[in-house]
């Protein structure tokens, strides 16, 4: 890997993955509880913004598996498109997500204490700093696979002349 900084990149991502996916499954269950009486829908669901930023939490954790722990421990199951494949799809991922729970949240309030309106901000900040962190590990990816593409082009330090060629 031509940069050292990548596995501290993963790490970073991955504990931002983790403090999204707290932060998406407590505002999930908020609308699960008739104790607070955040019962928006007729069906008492959470919505669908929220759970595709819980889906996004589990897919990024699967995929920085894929992408930091594969290449270490079973290279033969590790391929470089995919997993700059992987890095796109998520980034793309990310943003929608974070710009779809931006709008559902809204714009900057005074939350006093209110730990949904905290968590739920919170989210969105977070989603953006993971949409932001997939960004660079796509173009991280993108600069070492086009670097690394094509015929190794080194010629042997010793040629060897072979009769009758």
């Amino acid at each position: 890997m031509a940069f050292a900084f990548v596995p501290l990149v993963h790490i970073v991502t991955a504990v931002f993955a983790i403090i999204e996916l707290g932060l998406t499954a407590y505002m999930a269950s908020r609308y699960h509880n008739w104790w607070y009486g955040y019962n928006y829908d007729d069906d008492d669901n959470s919505p669908s913004r929220v759970n595709f930023m819980i889906f996004n939490s589990v897919w990024s954790l699967f995929v920085l598996a894929y992408v930091g722990i594969v290449p270490l421990y079973m290279t033969s199951l590790f391929h470089r498109t995919a997993a700059l494949a992987l890095n796109a799809v998520t980034t793309v991922f990310w943003f929608a997500g974070a710009i779809a729970l931006a709008v559902f949240v809204g714009g900057p309030y005074e939350c006093n204490g209110d730990t949904f309106c905290g968590s739920a901000e919170a989210a969105v900040a977070f989603g953006f700093f993971l949409w932001a962190l997939f960004c660079c590990l796509t173009v991280i990816d993108a600069l070492d696979s086009l670097r690394s593409r094509g015929h190794n082009v080194s010629t042997p330090s010793k040629t060897h002349s072979y009769p009758g060629a």
